[in-house]
């Protein structure tokens, strides 16, 4: 009898033990939380602001203080112009593989410069200029080793489909022109704010899928419009749909065409084909499509001079002006009734000029292995665009083929840039004279042999097998450019872009989980269906990085149908309808980025509605953005701070030892 006392004693010190480790559990379990209830306040938005422009301009170096004024000036002009990071180890050995790299890029960016200045209705040595100013400009501010500028071919078929619709070239080319510089303008200032104010994410809108699509009717659209210069037609549609096209290409067979110009043009054309393949099939002759081009239009040239075809209704170019850029400063127009649809066009042209560029050096950057600032790409190109306008440039932009010709002669820095800009210019100096019997059938014929790089057949395919909302953009684009024309193509693209992103943010997924066997890991029962659900406590995860107006009352009522759901599921199980099944909800909102006010009036209405039913509703893992405008919004007080926890799964904990004391004291 005696060793009763001692058991009790035995048993009474045991539960003091356990009690204890309870007590440094919730003790410690409760300074995590305060980890998260006490973090600092994130960034304001003009803090942010200032600290985007200063990453952009000062070289992205936020850890290293300025010394000196003079210090961070030169750390201001080495963000601004990279040029003068890799300038001063650059080697004699790299400027021979830039040198011969810069010469077979002229060689192709001389015809191909004249044929785009022909595509977009100006004058051909608008092309050449635009081959001049712009590259040498990006060559001290961009940060691609790659990338070819200048005029390419979708910018210079945006530019008129746009502009013609309020001016006629043909009527009136000398007010065409000094609007298309306007657009130039207005497109170097926007591309400048968006890379300066970190707004990269706006030529996301144009994704991958849309690019696809559009380039591919871009490019048909292209090839239509070449007819007119490969047959040599004089009256043509200023319109871009293929329908219009066509119809104009028909309606001229019978009295405006000559078959000389076709033949011409077609012989060169296969020529040129014939080059690419040859290139593709054997890298070592890469240099073959390269300068292709340039032996088209001498040998044509000089055809037409020596058989004086332009006699018998073979189109030529005539006079080419040669010299230096001349100042289109006066020319710019900032006043008039046109100035709106002036800056609604340089947006437009800004954004895709930037993504074709951001894509062509991010394509060329990862092959090489160093990373592309998108931000920084956009300062430079929205510069050299705006010095491009005030010295007779238009749009220059990435070139896909020129930068594919780049990369495969062995350029190692922009300095291929630069020769390529030097020997335009010499070109333009020195041998404009000789082009004048240069056949347009010819131009046509270069533009034609560029565009199957823009039609990517399998890339559509890839696009269909993985993503049918991303096809269904793709697909928008690809008919609204070939039906309608091109903003209508962007519009309808970007529409389905935008309905996919809204069907994401208005209807999330609310998923319920579950801890995965032999892991303290919470994961959803949907994807792990071995995952076990505690009983009595629903833990849920909102799969929306936005917890806002937008989609709060659908997040709230589907958490509301998840309880009901639960408990119907656990009374059928366990015929327990006398009482409550579900004690408590667990909230992870580690997938949540930042909430508003709508979001947190949801969180309010639903904390009012359970507990008005006897159930605890717990947050786990709110990022800092959330939990900081849950304590301004004073929600952290009304649901209580015990009721804030760092995980899902001390949460968890929380919850089964409330349960277990519960228990425990009714025993």
């Amino acid at each position: 009898m005696g060793s009763l006392p001692n058991e009790a004693s035995s048993v009474e010190e045991h539960h003091h033990h356990h009690q204890q480790q309870v007590d440094m559990e919730d003790s410690s379990r409760a300074e995590r939380a305060q980890w998260l209830l006490n973090s600092p306040d994130p960034p304001s938005l003009w803090q942010e602001l200032v600290g985007s422009i200063r990453e952009t301009l000062f070289h992205g170096n936020k850890k290293k203080k300025q010394t000196s004024s003079r210090g961070g000036a030169f750390s201001f002009l080495k963000g601004l112009f990279p040029i003068l990071n890799w300038g001063r180890n650059y080697k004699a050995s790299k400027f021979k593989s830039d040198l011969m790299a810069g010469l077979t890029l002229a060689s192709l960016s001389i015809p191909q410069s004249i044929g785009y200045a022909n595509l977009a209705k100006l004058d051909p040595q608008y092309g050449l200029y635009t081959s001049f100013v712009p590259p040498l400009i990006y060559a001290l501010m961009g940060s691609s080793r790659e990338i070819a500028i200048g005029p390419v071919a979708v910018v210079s078929m945006l530019l008129p489909s746009l502009i013609q619709k309020i001016q006629d070239p043909i009527a009136d080319p000398i007010a065409y022109r000094k609007l298309v510089f306007t657009v130039t303008f207005f497109t170097g200032i926007f591309q400048f704010v968006f890379g300066m104010f970190r707004l990269g994410f706006l030529v996301d809108f144009l994704s991958h899928a849309v690019i696809v699509g559009f380039m591919a009717g871009a490019a048909i659209v292209i090839g239509l419009q070449q007819l007119k210069g490969l047959l040599g037609i004089s009256h043509f549609t200023t319109k871009t749909d293929v329908v219009s096209v066509l119809e104009s290409v028909f309606t001229s067979f019978h009295h405006d065409w000559y078959p000389l110009n076709f033949v011409l043009g077609c012989s060169f054309l296969i020529f040129l084909l014939a080059a690419r393949f040859i290139g593709r099939r054997n890298r070592r002759l890469f240099w073959l499509p390269a300068i292709a081009p340039l032996i088209s239009v001498i040998l044509s040239t000089f055809i037409v001079y020596i058989t004086k075809a332009d006699k018998h209704g073979v189109k030529i170019i005539k006079h080419i002006k040669g010299g230096l850029n001349p100042s289109s400063v006066h020319e710019l127009q900032f006043k008039g009734p046109l100035l709106g649809q002036t800056v609604k066009i340089g947006l437009i042209t800004a954004v895709v000029a930037l993504t074709e560029a951001i894509a062509v050096g991010r394509s060329f950057a990862s092959i090489k292995g160093y990373h592309l600032d998108g931000n920084k790409e956009m300062v430079a190109m929205g510069f050299m665009n705006l010095v491009g306008s005030l010295t007779s440039c238009y749009v220059a932009t990435g070139s896909f083929s020129r930068t594919a010709v780049n990369f495969s002669a062995g350029c190692e820095t922009v300095v291929s840039n630069i020769v390529m800009a030097v020997t335009v210019i010499l070109s333009l100096i020195m041998f404009t004279r000789l082009l004048y019997y240069t056949p347009v059938a010819i131009l046509a014929s270069i533009i034609l042999s560029a565009l199957p790089g823009l039609i990517d057949i399998n890339k559509a395919i890839h696009i269909y097998k993985v993503d049918k909302l991303d096809f269904l953009a793709c697909i928008g684009a690809f008919l609204g450019v070939l039906f309608a024309s091109v903003e209508i193509g962007l519009l309808a693209a970007v529409s389905i872009s935008f309905a996919k992103i809204l069907l994401n943010a208005v209807r999330p997924s609310i998923e319920i989980l579950g801890r995965l066997p032999r892991t303290d890991i919470f994961g959803e029962i949907s994807q792990y269906p071995m995952a076990i659900k505690t009983p009595s406590v629903l833990t849920i995860r909102i799969n929306s990085a936005l917890f806002c107006f937008v989609n709060a009352n659908f997040i709230r009522e589907r958490i509301l149908r998840g309880v009901t759901e639960e408990e119907e599921e656990n009374e059928d199980e366990f015929q327990e309808t006398t009482k409550r099944t579900i004690q408590a909800v667990i909230l992870d909102m580690s997938s949540v980025m930042n909430i508003d006010t709508s979001g947190i009036v949801a969180l309010e209405e639903l904390h009012r509605k359970l507990a008005s039913n006897g159930i605890e509703l717990k947050m786990a893992s709110p990022r800092w953005q959330v939990i900081h405008k849950l304590k301004l919004g004073k929600f952290v007080d009304k649901i209580g701070k015990g009721c804030v926890f760092l995980t899902v799964g001390e949460a968890m904990d929380a919850c089964l030892a409330c349960k277990i004391a519960v228990i425990s004291s009714s025993c």
